[in-house]
């Protein structure tokens, strides 16, 4: 079966799907963009990403009329039309088409681009066996990384940092604090407690991790949204990471350095196999998919 794009209402062959030369997410990155993970054919989290896509481009004044209703059913029409049960949906928004200015032009529909992609969800359940690996680099991001931009070269170029490291992923510090990874949200625990960094400008305000402090707190375990340090990080009795496509991971080591207390050093920890347990029953509550 052919891929197929979504371009400005038309489902399309993606070799023909394309954007104007002047779009302004291509020339400015002027364009804000979600990721979603759809499981047994159904979208995950698929309310959460909406307010966020939608808070997103009102931080940008970026105009867009459609409302959440006929744009979920284009959504799932692009995912049906398909056929992949287990997928990413990709979606971005820019400002549109105009002769390239700095400032915003006067009347430009919003240019809206949908892609689906096969993914494969079961290899993140067999890495909780094992965990992953993460490196450390500055974070050189712009100032507002709370808002979902396609600006993401600094992202780009700490994740492929990370693949020549042979890791999963780049966490980035501000001096020595641990903010997040590249494409991830990072959390370390410590005598029972789970860490994240608070939400505010310098991080995205992460759906997966919106969901495990949700579900964390019904559990009734602690979760203290506060800065953590490399040092902190390196002393945890466990850490991991939470994204949409993730949608948890041990990490088992930092810069090389193995985490976790003796008997733990180097593997997963209990903590995050039970927060693991819980995110995982409740992807299967909201789509039905098992491994």
């Amino acid at each position: 079966m052919p891929q197929l794009a979504y371009v400005n209402g038309r489902i399309l062959p993606l070799a023909d799907a394309s954007l104007h030369v002047e779009d302004r997410g291509t020339q400015f990155a002027d364009a804000v963009y979600e990721v979603c993970a759809v499981m047994n054919g159904r979208i995950l989290d698929w309310g959460p990403h909406l307010v966020r896509l939608r808070r997103n481009l009102a931080e940008l004044g970026i105009i867009w009329s459609m409302a959440d209703g006929p744009f979920g059913l284009q959504a799932r029409r692009l995912i049906a039309a398909n056929g992949h049960k287990d997928c990413l949906l990709y979606i971005q928004i820019s400002r549109g088409v105009a002769r390239r200015d700095h400032a915003f032009p006067d009347a430009a529909p919003a240019s809206v681009v949908m892609t689906v992609r096969r993914f494969d969800f079961g290899q993140r359940v067999r890495q909780l066996g094992s965990g992953i690996k993460v490196i450390t680099r500055p974070d050189n991001r712009w100032g507002r990384v709370d808002i979902k931009t396609t600006g993401l070269l600094g992202n780009v170029l700490a994740k492929q940092a990370a693949r020549e490291a042979g890791a999963f992923e780049a966490w980035l510090l501000a001096g020595e604090t641990v903010r997040e990874g590249s494409s991830t949200n990072a959390w370390i625990v410590k005598d029972g407690r789970i860490i994240t960094h608070p939400t505010g400008t310098s991080i995205l305000p992460g759906i997966a991790r919106d969901s495990l402090i949700r579900l964390a707190t019904a559990a009734q375990m602690v979760v203290e949204e506060r800065p953590f340090t490399l040092a902190e990080a390196r002393d945890a009795d466990e850490a991991f990471l939470t994204s949409t496509t993730a949608p948890i991971l041990p990490v088992v080591a930092v810069d090389e350095h193995r985490i976790g207390k003796e008997g733990f050093r180097g593997k997963p920890g209990p903590v995050t196999a039970r927060l693991a347990e819980l995110v995982w029953a409740e992807v299967a509550r909201q789509t039905g998919w098992a491994v």
